[in-house]
C-alpha cells in the first residue's frame, strides 16, 4: 500500500542536521506506513547514501543522488519518485515537531490543497545568531502575524519550501519547479498552484524549527542581490499578479527607503556602497543591544534596509537599464491605481 504523505527533502552538505531531521520524523503521531521520506543529496562533498543507508528509521527510506544542480532540481527529482498523494517539503536545517505531518495532513483531508507552515525561530539560539539571521527571522515572524490577524491574505507567493504541502497530481499538472531559476523558485511555483485554483491554508502547528548553520555576511548579500534578479523575472512570467511583482515591496517601505532604493536603481556601484555601509552601522548597533535591548530593532531596519538597496540593485541588473527599471516601476504604480494594492 502507498503512503498518504511523501516527504521530500533536498540536502547539500548538512549531514549532521540531516540526521537530526529524520530523528524527528522518525517520532512522528502520525503512523510511519503512513508516509516515507526522500532525500535527494544535491552533490554533496561527502555522500549522504552511505552514512543514511545505516540508519533504521521507523518509515521507508529512499536517498536520491544527482550532481550538483541545485535545490529545485533536487526536490523536482524527489517529488517525481513520491509515492504519496500529498507531498511535504522541509529543508535539511530544520526540526519538526511530533505533530507535523499529522496537521498537515489534516489541512489536506479539510479540503485544503495548498498548506503553508510555520517556520519558528529556535528561541534557545536566536541570539546568537548573525544579525541577518534575525532579520531573516523577523521577516517570518511579520508574515505569520499577517496570517493569524488575516487568513485571507495567504498568497502563493508567499510559498517557501522551508515548509509546505501540496497534492502531488496538482504539481505534476501546473509543470512543476521552473528549474531555470536559481532563487524564489517555491513562489513561482505557488504562483501557478494558486492560479490553478489550489485552496491556501496557513497552518500554524505544521511548524517547523530553523536552525541555519550562520551563513556568511557575503553570501547572505549575493542571495538578497539574486532575489532581485529572480523575482524581476517572476513578474514577467506573471504579470497578472501584482503581489509577484518586485516592485511591489518598494510601495511597502517608508519614504526615505524609498528614495535611497531608487538611487540604487539609478546607480547601482553607489547601492552597492550603501548596502554594506547600511549593513556594518546596523551591525555596530546592534552590539549595544545588551545594555539598550531597543536597540536591537533599530538594528534590524537597518539589516531591511540593506538587504532592500541589495534586492533592489538585482532589479535594475535584470531590467538591463534605469530608464527600463523606471518603467517598470511607473507600469507596476498605475496597475496598483487601477486594481487596488494587494494586502
Amino acid at each position: 500500500m502507498s503512503p498518504r504523505v511523501s516527504v521530500v527533502v533536498s540536502t547539500f552538505n548538512r549531514l549532521p542536521l540531516l540526521g537530526e531531521l529524520l530523528d524527528a520524523l522518525g517520532r512522528q503521531t502520525l503512523p510511519a506506513d503512513q508516509f516515507e521520506v526522500i532525500v535527494v543529496d544535491d552533490g554533496s562533498k561527502v555522500p549522504a547514501a552511505p552514512v543514511l543507508a545505516q540508519r533504521k528509521d521507523p518509515f521507508r527510506l529512499t536517498v536520491l543522488t544527482q550532481a550538483n544542480a541545485g535545490a529545485a532540481a533536487a526536490r523536482h527529482a524527489g517529488i517525481m519518485k513520491a509515492s504519496g498523494e500529498v507531498v511535504v517539503i522541509t529543508d535539511d536545517d530544520m526540526l519538526v515537531p511530533p505533530e507535523f505531518l499529522a496537521e498537515h495532513l489534516k489541512a489536506h483531508d479539510a479540503g485544503y490543497t495548498l498548506v503553508l507552515g510555520h517556520i519558528a525561530d529556535d528561541h534557545s539560539a536566536i541570539g546568537d545568531k548573525p544579525l541577518f539571521e534575525r532579520f531573516h527571522a523577523d521577516q517570518i515572524n511579520r508574515f505569520v502575524a499577517r496570517y493569524r490577524a488575516h487568513p485571507d491574505t495567504v498568497r502563493g507567493v508567499s510559498v517557501c519550501t522551508g515548509n509546505v504541502s501540496f497534492r502531488r497530481e496538482d504539481y505534476v499538472r501546473v509543470g512543476g519547479f521552473d528549474r531555470s531559476l536559481e532563487r524564489s523558485e517555491d513562489r513561482e511555483l505557488g504562483v501557478r498552484l494558486q492560479e490553478s485554483g489550489a485552496r491556501l491554508y496557513f497552518a500554524e502547528k505544521a511548524y517547523t524549527t530553523n536552525r541555519s548553520d550562520h551563513t556568511d555576511l557575503n553570501v547572505w548579500m549575493r542571495r538578497n542581490y539574486l532575489y532581485g534578479v529572480y523575482d524581476s523575472r517572476i513578474a514577467h512570467k506573471h504579470p497578472q499578479r501584482i503581489d509577484a511583482d518586485p516592485w511591489h515591496f518598494f510601495f511597502l517601505v517608508n519614504p526615505v527607503s524609498r528614495g535611497l532604493m531608487l538611487a540604487t536603481v539609478a546607480a547601482p556601484k553607489l547601492g552597492w556602497a550603501l548596502s554594506r555601509t547600511a549593513y556594518l552601522v546596523a551591525e555596530t548597533v546592534d552590539k549595544a543591544r545588551t545594555v539598550a535591548p531597543a536597540l536591537e530593532r533599530v538594528a534590524i531596519a537597518g539589516a531591511t534596509l540593506s538587504y532592500g538597496l541589495e534586492y533592489f540593485r538585482g532589479v535594475r541588473a535584470e531590467a538591463g537599464s534605469t530608464r527600463r527599471a523606471l518603467r517598470d516601476l511607473g507600469s507596476h504604480a498605475w496597475r496598483r491605481i487601477k486594481k487596488g494594492a494587494p494586502r
